[in-house]
């Protein structure tokens, strides 16, 4: 465990019912004049951005929407964004969305200047400084991506997605409101909930686990255990969603202050050359990653499951089988793929995957086992 360790967290977090009538306190208090707000076509159309839009407009502030931002987009693409966002001339940034939607925004407020580019920032993301305020509105209950300073881009000419982190991207303001994620469908909240649990637990068992993160990861996987089904199988369980919710929140606060491992790590290259949904391909690699760490992270498996399930299992070789054989349970009764070829892959290119997949040593270092590129070639033959 670290002996030095450090929590970040956004400025300001609303949640609670109706937390969505707190955009236009937020918009007035930044003394915003005009905002952006960043969403996707689907969402647009479902008008989960409506309220905000007009809250934004009961603040006095003008608003103009993106609503065309990919899924997964490649640096390319958030570069096409930051360009139209100049041109705005706008102050204030609100992001309502998923992972894709809040990574870009995210982005957006640290390129919105000509002194560097994307490019520069994937070559060096410490020249990431901060220009315009944002606020984050989650509707999912799984990314996280609204307590986190990072943001994913693929690199198509790398077949790779990659992480850029800097503390310039964290959120200022954050609204947590169930009604964004209730009506979400079932394989939609199945993998991004697979995507929270896996935050959780890797960060539990991450190199990098302190005291701190182990606080909002255990709570997160707690949370987790006990309500991802219901809150994927039942579109009334609002209490569950309203835990899940939450879940992912404090599962991205312990990525800060942790960091997420091999699983994360070599699902990257299964987005950037298969183009596989991120969520999917983490619950794909779950199981697999866990039974290859177990003999490095046994005890703090059982530590999990004694305070997570408090089942009958009496030894830490029990209990962590136990925690492991849970995982598998839940990514199976989520109808989740169990491998590529569930998801048409044929072929896949395994020198390939394990070239890339061992490239992403920000994650591979957190892992408690050593992943060399023999383990990395089994795990994935695994999936195929």
């Amino acid at each position: 465990m670290l002996k030095q360790y450090c929590l970040k967290l956004p400025k300001a977090v609303y949640s609670g019912e109706d937390a969505t009538d707190k955009v236009a306190q937020v918009v007035a208090e930044n003394k915003a004049t005009k905002v952006c707000l960043f969403t996707d076509k689907a969402l647009h159309k479902l008008g989960l951005a409506d309220e905000a839009v007009r809250l934004i407009r009961e603040a006095g502030a003008e608003v103009e929407v993106i609503d065309d931002i990919p899924a997964e987009p490649a640096y390319a693409d958030v570069q096409a964004v930051v360009d139209r966002f100049k041109a705005m001339g706008a102050d204030q940034i609100v992001a309502v969305g998923g992972g894709s939607v809040m990574d870009t925004a995210k982005l957006v407020a640290v390129l919105a200047t000509d002194e560097y580019d994307i490019k520069d920032l994937l070559a060096d993301p410490t020249k990431a400084k901060k220009q315009i305020r944002t606020l984050m509105i989650p509707t999912t209950a799984g990314t996280g991506a609204e307590a986190t300073p990072n943001a994913i881009v693929a690199v198509p000419e790398d077949e790779l997605k990659v992480g850029i982190v800097s503390n310039e991207m964290m959120a200022d303001d954050v609204i947590l409101d169930a009604r964004m994620i209730k009506n979400l469908p079932r394989p939609i909240a199945a993998s991004i909930g697979i995507d929270a649990l896996c935050h959780a637990i890797e960060c539990y068992t991450s190199t990098k686990a302190n005291p701190l993160s182990d606080t909002f990861a255990l709570e997160a996987l707690d949370l987790i255990l006990k309500n991802i089904i219901p809150a994927c199988d039942d579109p009334e369980a609002m209490e569950a969603k309203r835990n899940m919710q939450l879940a992912s929140f404090y599962a991205g606060i312990a990525i800060t202050a942790a960091g997420t491992t091999a699983v994360h790590a070599l699902s990257y290259p299964l987005g950037g050359r298969y183009h596989i949904a991120h969520g999917v391909s983490n619950a794909i690699l779950l199981v697999p990653v866990f039974r290859f760490n177990e003999p490095a992270i046994r005890g703090r498996l059982a530590t999990a499951y004694d305070r997570c399930v408090a089942g009958d299992a009496a030894t830490d070789e029990g209990k962590s089988a136990a925690m492991i054989e849970l995982l598998d349970k839940i990514v199976r009764h989520l109808d989740i793929p169990k491998n590529l070829g569930e998801l048409g892959v044929e072929n896949p290119d395994l020198d390939g995957l394990v070239e890339a997949g061992m490239k992403v040593t920000r994650l591979l270092v957190n892992n408690m086992r050593e992943v060399t590129p023999e383990d990395a070639r089994a795990i994935y033959q695994q999936i195929i």
